[in-house]
């Protein structure tokens, strides 16, 4: 008798299985495994819990029974201890795109009954390094401010070229400066790489993240407030109720003058108002991805601020990214049927846990 083929399935909405699913990757997990889908519309699951539904979860326990993968992803319901126990051939499940909150994962009955769970959310970690570059790229040259005089059909330069100085102008090459990184998981450790070319010292504050990628990065672990006295601070720890408004006024006031402070993680992590008063002192640019609240209000005083650039939490949001995550999940799916560690694995100890669904 034939050993009985892997199954795989994914529960997500018809967005994640229309943009997410590169018909190549899916081509390689069923050379080895069957695949299949089920629609679910749920909201929530990235921001925060996913309500509770019982006949959603009734569905999805139903789906999942005969699975050896399960993958979730936005419009999943929540993978509860009871569709766990009526899922006993799962072995394995993956969330797509969580940004590693357990908010659709029950991990710890998952751990229980030695169900491994991983998350590719470190996907969009790629194209938000990018565009940290990019932007203290733009900031360093004070682009921003040149840009609204262009647009505002003024002269971009007010002094002739032997007289041009300040920001734009001084210390404003990237080769050679010093970098702080508040947060030093996968999206910093990418970003570290992007800037080997240009020869910086790179400082990271994290207190959780391993002390032996200190060698093989270049980088010295020291304390949040010597991170924000680089020349170039980038913030790229995730929103936890231990990251909210972490840096307000009193990590703000060190910034020095002529520095360039970029945000690609949450815009909770900083004190906005704080932010605000800080950069009404004209001598540090910020380049922000993100913003509290968002959208951004049309009458934020911060949008008329000419030493800040402003994009709108576009960092992570490429094609590219959105088939990496399903990629990466295939990646590790081909591992786990080997035999092989996950590279992603969500436990309950360094999962950012979410609270238990609603009613």
């Amino acid at each position: 008798m034939s050993a009985r083929r892997k199954r795989v399935g994914l529960a997500a909405n018809e967005y994640v299985h229309t943009h997410y699913v590169d018909p190549a990757d899916l081509e390689r997990l069923e050379a080895v495994a069957d695949f299949s889908y089920r629609a679910f519309a749920l909201p929530g699951g990235l921001h925060g819990a996913v309500p509770h539904d019982a006949a959603a979860e009734a569905s999805i326990a139903e789906f999942a029974a005969d699975l050896d993968v399960l993958i979730v992803c936005h419009g999943s319901p929540f993978v509860s201890a009871e569709v766990l126990a009526a899922a006993g051939r799962l072995t394995l499940i993956g969330e797509l795109d969580g940004d590693r909150f357990a908010y659709r994962i029950d991990i710890a009955e998952a751990q229980r009954r030695g169900v491994r769970v991983v998350d590719t959310t470190h996907a969009s970690s790629y194209p938000t390094a990018e565009w940290a570059l990019g932007l203290a790229l733009v900031g360093l040259r004070n682009a921003g401010a040149l840009f609204r005089r262009i647009i505002a059909h003024e002269p971009p330069f007010e002094e002739p070229v032997e007289r041009r100085s300040g920001p734009g102008y001084d210390r404003a090459e990237l080769s050679e400066k010093l970098v702080g990184m508040v947060g030093f998981g996968h999206l910093a450790r990418r970003l570290t790489e992007l800037l080997g070319p240009f020869d910086v010292a790179v400082r990271a504050y994290d207190p959780f993240a391993p002390r032996a990628l200190a060698e093989p990065y270049g980088v010295v672990f020291t304390e949040l407030d010597d991170v924000l006295e680089c020349d170039i601070v980038f913030v790229l720890a995730p929103l936890t109720p231990a990251t909210e408004r972490m840096i307000g006024a009193a990590q703000l006031a060190l910034l020095r003058p002529g520095s360039v402070f970029v945000n690609v993680s949450r815009g909770k992590v900083v004190d906005s108002a704080a932010l605000l008063t800080r950069l009404q002192r004209g001598d540090v640019t910020a380049c922000l991805d993100v913003f509290d609240p968002e959208p951004l209000p049309p009458d934020s005083p911060i949008a008329d601020l000419p030493n800040v650039f402003l994009s709108p939490h576009i960092a992570g949001v490429t094609e590219e990214s959105r088939r990496r995550f399903f990629r990466l999940m295939v990646d590790e799916c081909l591992r786990h049927f080997e035999g092989l560690e996950p590279l992603a694995e969500l436990t309950p100890e360094n999962a950012r846990l979410a609270p238990a669904p609603s009613s």
